[in-house]
């Protein structure tokens, strides 16, 4: 894979979040309380709501817009939502991050 880096984790606060924007779709990458990294698309199932807008609990996030939780796991909706965001490959290398720009060329195809 070509892994691409997007900066370094202490650039995300614990719980927080940044956007990245590609040519393909804006990427959420979110650090949780434990120091896990993970990146999924910017865009809720539901109405697009921001993602990187809302709130970090455990692995999960919650939109900003009309509360759904997205796992950052798997990027599906818990509970009662149905739906489900693209998740892309992020390592860490030291405190760098990458992520995979293939994954992001096929899922924009």
């Amino acid at each position: 894979m070509n892994w691409h880096p997007i900066g370094d984790i202490s650039d995300i606060p614990l719980r927080g979040s940044r956007c990245v924007k590609t040519p393909h779709m804006n990427i959420a990458v979110f650090r949780t309380s434990d120091d896990e990294v993970y990146a999924i698309e910017n865009r809720c199932p539901h109405k697009g709501g921001p993602l990187s807008e809302g709130i970090v609990h455990g692995n999960a996030v919650t939109c900003p817009l009309h509360n759904w939780v997205i796992s950052l796991e798997t990027g599906k909706a818990l509970g009662a939502d149905d739906g489900t965001v693209r998740t892309i490959p992020l390592r860490q290398e030291g405190g760098t991050l990458y992520i995979a720009l293939e994954s992001l060329v096929m899922a924009a195809e």
